[in-house]
């Protein structure tokens, strides 16, 4: 069966090595995302003899037309970032199918894996859907579970997903070379589902008037690679890259953001319930955290944390 490869990133790669290790399937060509085009893919299609074709338009006439003369039975998408039009979804015989990050019908949309986290999920989906007119909402063919650890964060999840991905499609592929995909449409499962939009400058900004369950999944679901929960300490801004849970922490009315002790591995900070200990941390200049002076915070007792735009409101009260 020869595939089309519509991909990007690490998720491309892993799946790329996991296709080309089953002798049932064929690269066609890759396409890459036009602002990246991805030169580890460049470098597969260069080794595999097939065309590489970076196209800021993948619906135009005029690609589909070249694309078609090279008759991949099915197309695939791995992470690749344009919308999929009619003339290009029905120009392979087997159509077009994507795998996607999330258990639609539910984490539909951008930045699945810090939106699973934040959430506070026990697990998150990898789909392998059909394309449609829609966005993510294509009939499934294979659906998968992976579990989140309280240890896990964005950067150990990323790594799951880039095996289960690629597990997941392979999965997908074997049932449509077989013929034996039951297509579920996802309104099956829910009949609306949710969409999930995408993450933005600003969206980083630390609340800590909210339980200390929430803080904590919010720290780990955009740590590194991710932006980091960002706080303020006076004029000083700080990267939160790691926190933990406190056992047995009691609730009690106090001030969020207030450090309110101290121990060997970080400063427990008061939330809007208890407190949460936060364990790593590094200033941040520009906008970027400092990689080379990440380290436990610090702070003295009575140091209070605070969202910078909040600073100015607080102390004209």
């Amino acid at each position: 069966m020869k595939l089309g490869y519509f991909a990007d990133g690490p998720w491309a790669h892993q799946a790329l090595k996991s296709i080309l290790s089953n002798n049932r399937f064929e690269i066609a060509y890759v396409v890459p995302r036009w602002e990246s085009q991805d030169p580890i893919l460049k470098r597969y299609a260069a080794d595999l003899g097939v065309p590489f074709f970076p196209e800021q338009n993948v619906n135009s006439n005029d690609f589909v037309s070249k694309i078609s003369q090279l008759k991949a039975d099915i197309l695939v998408s791995m992470s690749f970032n344009q919308i999929i039009r009619q003339n290009l979804r029905i120009s392979a015989p087997l159509g077009f199918i994507n795998c996607h990050a999330g258990a639609l019908p539910f984490y539909r949309g951008r930045n699945i894996l810090n939106w699973a986290l934040i959430n506070g999920e026990s697990q998150f989906g990898v789909t392998v859907h059909y394309i449609d007119e829609g966005i993510d909402t294509g009939d499934i063919i294979v659906q998968d579970f992976v579990g989140i650890l309280d240890g896990d964060d964005y950067a150990s999840l990323l790594e799951k997903a880039y095996d289960q991905c690629a597990a997941s499609l392979i999965k997908a592929l074997n049932k449509v070379a077989d013929g034996t995909v039951v297509r579920t449409p996802q309104s099956t499962i829910h009949p609306t589902g949710f969409y999930c939009g995408m993450r933005r400058p600003g969206d980083e900004i630390l609340n800590w008037r909210q339980c200390s369950n929430v803080i904590f999944n919010f720290i780990r679901g955009i740590a590194y690679p991710g932006p980091c929960a960002r706080t303020w300490q006076d004029s000083t801004e700080w990267a939160i890259l790691k926190a933990s849970k406190i056992p047995n922490a009691p609730n009690y009315i106090g001030t969020p953001g207030e450090v309110v002790g101290r121990s060997e591995s970080g400063c427990i900070v008061k939330t809007a319930t208890s407190t949460l200990l936060i364990t790593a941390v590094a200033p941040v200049t520009a906008g970027i955290p400092l990689a080379n002076e990440h380290r436990a915070p610090n702070w003295k007792v009575g140091t209070r944390l605070h969202p910078k735009h909040t600073e100015l409101i607080g102390r004209s009260l």
